[in-house]
């Protein structure tokens, strides 16, 4: 990095990747901002700036090495687990600064010394204390998997028998009694069952009533007048689909079908209307929101259609370091891998890792939102204007 491009940083003032230091004054307390990227997408810190103002101070020779090995020592011996830093040196106007890269890492949640946990929320940080929030991190830092686990006060007799032997039966080509098998050892065997209870994904699949006990894991559709979200009228506004998610996917394109018009392309009237977005693209966006959402966020899915567009919003960012720009390329990042996997038996997926491509494929102006902040992920898709 030159000085030229740390000026322009510095003069874009705090962000959620950028924070200023005039110096580091207490180890724990710098311990906790170093997490604090750490736990959430990295960033650099810029010691030798002033706080929030970002006036350039400097730091004299000696400073400079005596700050550098301060964040060396207060990475490995202060964090837990420590944190490897890169460390840089540009001079502005012979003024020496130090820059600290931290990145995003797989080993999450990052502790400081008291075992506080911290993430940043814009230019500042704050602690984690909620629970789902701790799962979400631990989910995206390792192999931990929201759909693997138990969902309390659920039974084996929560189980749609028939649903899963069909399941079974497809993927192992046997029936259950083929394979030797007993109905719950099948049901442990394939990790829809876990400690006498339903897993996650287990319930999302085979059970009879899922919103019985996860009643935010489903599907809100509304189809609007006008442009804005806020809008208090609406052309449609069926109640939440729910039930399993091959049903809920099921309803869910029957929502798009009813509501998007049909343009004729054939003189003929008798022909049946084209889509006006592609149902090819549409499939594959609903099934990737429901395979791959967040299930740690306890929100449901939205597709909602306005006059100029269609948004499908799905509850979580992108998970580690998955970019917008990556996805377009086929660099998937299995959050769900049992749902992933029931989804590649029971749902017309199409195969891991090329949904987006095929979607874009067919309908090339989609746009894709990584609302970081918001922890959700948006598509948007332009309806073809009304003509005058």
């Amino acid at each position: 990095m030159n000085s030229i491009e740390l000026l322009d940083i510095i003069s874009g003032n705090e962000t959620s990747a950028v924070q200023f230091k005039e110096k580091i004054d207490s180890p724990d307390a710098f311990a906790a901002e170093m997490t604090a990227f750490s736990n959430s997408d990295g960033g650099i810190i810029i010691i030798g700036v002033k706080d929030k103002i970002g006036e350039i101070i400097g730091l004299s020779a000696d400073q400079f090495d005596k700050t550098q090995n301060l964040a060396a020592n207060v990475a490995h011996n202060n964090i837990i687990p420590p944190i490897y830093i890169k460390t840089e040196s540009v001079k502005i106007e012979e003024k020496n600064i130090l820059v600290i890269h931290i990145k995003e890492d797989i080993h999450k949640p990052y502790k400081d010394k008291n075992n506080a946990i911290w993430i940043k929320q814009g230019a500042d940080k704050r602690r984690v204390t909620d629970n789902n929030e701790l799962l979400r991190l631990f989910q995206s830092g390792t192999n931990f998997s929201a759909d693997e686990m138990d969902v309390y006060d659920t039974s084996i007799d929560d189980i749609d028998k028939d649903r899963f032997e069909s399941y079974f039966k497809k993927e192992v080509d046997k029936t259950i009694e083929e394979a030797g098998l007993t109905f719950e050892k099948a049901l442990i065997l394939k990790k829809a069952l876990h400690n006498n209870r339903l897993t996650l994904a287990g319930l999302l699949f085979f059970g009879k009533e899922p919103q019985k006990f996860k009643p935010a894991f489903c599907v809100k559709a509304v189809s609007f007048f006008g442009n804005e979200i806020g809008s208090k009228e609406y052309r449609n506004k069926p109640r939440d689909i729910g039930g399993v998610i091959p049903d809920i996917f099921e309803k869910g394109m029957t929502f798009f079908m009813s509501n998007l018009k049909h343009i004729q392309k054939s003189e003929d009237f008798n022909t049946r209307g084209v889509l006006e977005i592609s149902e090819i693209a549409l499939k594959e966006l609903l099934i990737n929101a429901l395979v791959h959402r967040d299930y740690f966020k306890n929100a449901p899915i939205r597709l909602m259609i306005f006059d100029n567009r269609i948004e499908i919003i799905s509850p979580g960012k992108l998970p580690n370091s998955l970019t917008v720009e990556a996805i377009k390329y086929g660099n998937p990042v299995v959050r769900n891998n049992r749902i992933l996997a029931y989804s590649l038996q029971i749902l017309s997926f199409s195969g891991f890792g090329t949904g987006i491509i095929r979607a874009l494929s067919n309908q090339p102006d989609i746009e894709f939102i990584n609302d970081t902040e918001g922890e959700q992920f948006i598509i948007k898709i332009p309806r073809i204007k009304k003509k005058a």
